[in-house]
């Protein structure tokens, strides 16, 4: 992919800058961590105080819905959003994403970091290559077995499919810890292997082992699908590129993106990840401050010609799930029976 002018998006950074939304904030992270730190807590709490099934059941979702808004913090310390030393970050990321989510931060910030360089890259974008899921026509001929099965009903098995997100990542970040490729393999494992001595054995210390898994499960797929259902919008139906597409990096930023309009609840509900394209253009602009910033952008977009996505929450799924429906049909049609006379 080559690179036609980068002058249109260092003009667009001024204006950022000139507003100081690149300035670091890091006493609002620190209390954000506070306030979903203590969110974990409570629920915890919950846990050992409340002997009520009904509720406990409740209370899973309502971990599950902390623990994904923690990955929202855990993300941002990945984009080196809240301090100005790198190693602070680090360490933020590795307690919030090892300790209590049990991923691995290491992992996910270089396949995150890949995404943001190529997104929607055929071929060097991570989040295109997914067994589970086609996103252009030539990967849904491609598949075979029970994964061409999937791919062919993408569309009612996507978020269903969700629920396992959480143990998907475990399952890879595992793997990449104990791989070759871990940097930071000692302090990683510690941290994760503790993970797993909170997380399953506090529920079914308070709950028995039927309820706490019970428990562990409720909160694990409330987690995949809020965790995905928020992810899903920011490029699935987007465009795709590949190498020999032409485009510079503003536009490949925006046009790949797509962004959800932008309301108080809603920049909660996706912890500002709803404006994919600003944060797509400045991966390090603290997610707060994105919603400031999708007004210049937008309006530098209108007046150089560019195409900007927003649209409702609900709109974005119809278009998600209309475009998996749409990458499926080939495998769906039936396939022409030659006859010779």
């Amino acid at each position: 992919m080559s690179s036609v002018s980068n002058a249109e998006y260092i003009a667009l950074k001024k204006l950022i800058k000139e507003r100081g939304l690149l300035d670091k904030q890091p006493w609002f992270f620190i209390g954000v961590i506070a306030l979903k730190v203590g969110m974990l807590v409570a629920s915890i709490i919950i846990l050992f105080l409340v002997d009520n099934l009904w509720i406990q059941a409740l209370n899973a979702i309502f971990m599950g819905f902390v623990l994904a808004q923690i990955g929202f913090t855990s993300h941002s310390a990945c984009h080196r959003q809240i301090f100005h030393k790198v190693g602070w970050n680090d360490v933020v990321g590795i307690f919030l994403g090892n300790l209590l989510l049990g991923l691995s931060a290491e992992w996910w910030t270089g396949k995150h970091n890949a995404h943001h360089a190529h997104p929607n890259h055929d071929g060097m974008d991570p989040d295109l290559d997914v067994p589970v899921v086609a996103f252009t026509p030539e990967q849904a001929e491609s598949r075979r077995g029970i994964w061409r099965w999937m791919v062919k009903h993408q569309a009612f098995l996507f978020f269903p499919l969700l629920t396992l997100q959480g143990y998907a990542l475990r399952e890879v970040s595992y793997r990449f810890v104990l791989s070759p490729e871990s940097r930071r393999r000692g302090i990683e494992i510690a941290m994760m292997a503790l993970n797993l001595v909170w997380y399953p054995t506090l529920p079914i210390l308070a709950l028995g082992p039927v309820a706490g898994i019970g428990f562990i499960l409720i909160s694990q797929a409330f987690f995949g699908v809020y965790l995905g259902s928020v992810f899903a919008p920011n490029h699935k139906g987007m465009l795709i590129v590949d190498d020999n597409t032409q485009i510079d990096f503003l536009r490949l930023q925006v046009l790949t993106a797509r962004n959800v309009s932008g309301h108080p609840i809603t920049d909660f509900w996706y912890g500002g990840l709803n404006y994919q394209i600003e944060h797509h253009l400045f991966p390090s602009l603290p997610m707060h401050r994105l919603r400031e910033a999708s007004m210049i952008v937008k309006e530098f977009c209108a007046g150089h010609g560019i195409s900007y996505h927003e649209t409702s929450m609900i709109q974005s799924y119809r278009e998600i799930l209309g475009y998996l429906h749409e990458i499926g049909a080939s495998l769906r049609a039936p396939k022409a029976v030659s006859s010779s006379v």
